[in-house]
């Protein structure tokens, strides 16, 4: 199976209140789309999956 573009749209905990994003991810599916998100939320900006929202994926 090849790899889709997921567009992944939520809000995420700044120092300051919550704030949106918008990130284009290529991955397997929309669960690995996911996934890598709150990875990369957590490596680049130390957050707990609580403090990271999804609130869509599309395709």
């Amino acid at each position: 199976m090849g790899m889709s573009e997921f567009t992944v749209t939520g809000r995420w905990q700044a120092r300051d209140g919550w704030e949106t994003f918008e990130k284009d991810i290529d991955a397997e599916n929309e669960d690995v789309a996911v996934e890598y998100t709150y990875t990369e939320f957590g490596s680049k900006h130390g957050l707990k999956r609580t403090q990271v929202e999804i609130e869509e994926v599309q395709a």
